[in-house]
């Protein structure tokens, strides 16, 4: 009783989320009659709200609670990320988004797969069972999968340390929530939440940038560790760990803003250029909004925390702190990484179901019930996820930057040359991935990352893969 009366405000906070995303959920499921109203919202989405739901997809626990622990422990180096992050947003919008959403809509696209196949596979009679979209598929379902387990772990450490409750109760309840809202109201309801989530997420960004500093004693106090001998490698180019990784990290992890599905789809469902255009701004400066505060976090932690083991745990540790956050700014706070981490699981679920059922499963049965197959791929894929997270191999930020890695050697030099580029086949694309994926556990298996970030030799090859196969092999020109 003593915890409620103190937490009041937090569990009220919570209970009106909730129930804004079950709200949500009803409006979705009455808009998503159809596989193109539950896949991407009947392409009529504004590009205000697509914009908002870009970032706060992006933003997760990752965000919130991943990269301030790995600020803590790589300096100001770790900033490369944020600018990088920054960047490719707006190049995803610039770029990618205007040429995919028009195509999307011309080919009738409802995932990625489907986008690969009218673009790269001549006879479209054989397009459904063509092992394009069954590869590029199976990736997507895969790395989405890792990303998920990751924000089942950010979540539940959460839970863990503000509702005092065991980390597998933390996990299961993310999943219960997740799971009914996102299986019933498909991509209507998952933007109409990410609204909510990227506005609370912006306010909680803000929040936590000005507690974390007035309590390391203001935002100049961060001048005062380079005089201690301990903390001078904060400063350094490769002071936590050799800048040639850390930049290879940061672009494996910003390249996913270009290739990554769950932001690609956000596309799909833009009304029009003109949309295009104001959603652009929306998601660029939103997200540098949250990172600008976020990633200078881990910095001023060592003017508060000692004896950090687990850099995951920094951010939930500092918010449950009453010498740093009062309560009614945890409570505030807990509700808002909530948020983020809902934000970017109801999409991956979304995509990968959506993907899992529409290019693995469909092209083997007679189309029938096709949405309650979906929902079912929900429920089923986030399940797997969550009992995973229960023993996850490895950190937050490990995990999704493999992920991103996977989704970059994959799918850029498929989507971008596909785009601007009127050469390259489906055999082109298969053996650009299977370049990209074998480089990439080779150079992890063989330890070759301590000098050079898997991903630039991955991409590299698997770009160089796709442009030499393309020029000595016709295109695909049916459309």
């Amino acid at each position: 009783m003593t915890w409620i009366a103190q937490h009041w405000l937090g569990l009220l906070l919570l209970t009106a989320y909730t129930g804004a995303l079950f709200y949500n959920a009803y409006l979705g499921s009455r808009a998503s009659r159809g596989m193109v109203g539950y896949y991407v919202g009947n392409r009529e989405m504004s590009g205000v709200v697509v914009g908002i739901s870009f970032f706060a997809t992006f933003a997760s626990t990752n965000t919130y609670i991943g990269h301030a622990g790995k600020a803590y422990e790589y300096g100001v180096a770790w900033f490369t990320m944020a600018i990088l992050l920054v960047i490719f947003s707006w190049i995803s919008w610039r770029w990618i988004g205007p040429p995919l959403r028009r195509f999307a809509s011309q080919w009738d696209a409802l995932t990625i797969p489907d986008f690969l196949g009218a673009r790269y596979i001549v006879s479209q009679s054989k397009t459904s069972g063509h092992p394009l979209l069954q590869i590029s598929a199976t990736v997507i379902v895969f790395a989405s999968l890792l990303y998920l387990l990751a924000i089942f772990k950010g979540a539940g450490h959460l839970f863990q340390i503000f509702f005092e409750v065991p980390y597998e109760i933390g996990v299961g309840l993310t999943l219960v929530i997740v799971v009914l809202y996102t299986s019933v109201g498909g991509f209507v309801s998952v933007v109409r939440t990410d609204v909510l989530q990227g506005t609370l997420m912006l306010l909680g960004s803000i929040v936590i940038f000005y507690f974390v500093t007035r309590a390391a004693g203001g935002v100049s106090s961060i001048t005062t560790l380079p005089s201690m001998p301990d903390k001078q490698f904060l400063f350094e180019l490769n002071g936590g760990i050799p800048f040639a990784v850390l930049l290879g990290v940061s672009l494996s992890g910003s390249l996913k803003l270009l290739t990554d599905p769950r932001q690609l789809s956000r596309f799909y469902a833009l009304k029009d250029e003109a949309e295009v255009r104001r959603g652009k701004w929306i998601a660029t400066l939103g997200l540098a909004i949250i990172l600008s505060c976020l990633f200078p976090v881990g910095i001023y932690a060592h003017l508060i925390l000692s004896e950090v083991t687990d850099t995951d745990l920094i951010v939930p540790t500092l918010v449950n702190d009453p010498s740093v956050f009062p309560l009614w700014a945890t409570d505030f706070l807990i509700v808002s990484i909530l948020a983020a981490a809902m934000s970017s699981m109801d999409s991956v679920l979304l995509v990968a179901a959506s993907t899992l059922y529409k290019n693995v499963v469909a092209p083997f049965k007679k189309a029938s019930r096709e949405l309650l197959w979906t929902r079912t791929a929900v429920i089923g894929f986030s399940v797997v996820a969550a009992l995973l997270a229960l023993n996850p191999p490895g950190d937050i930020v490990e995990i999704t930057i493999f992920s991103g890695s996977l989704y970059a050697v994959c799918f850029f030099p498929a989507v971008v040359f596909g785009l601007y580029w009127k050469k390259g086949s489906a055999r082109a694309v298969l053996w650009s991935m299977a370049v990209g994926v074998s480089t990439l556990i080779f150079w992890l298996a063989t330890d070759l990352r301590e000098g050079l970030h898997e991903v630039f030799p991955a991409l590299l090859l698997s770009t160089l893969t796709y442009y030499a196969l393309s020029k000595i092999e016709p295109p695909a020109t049916q459309h």
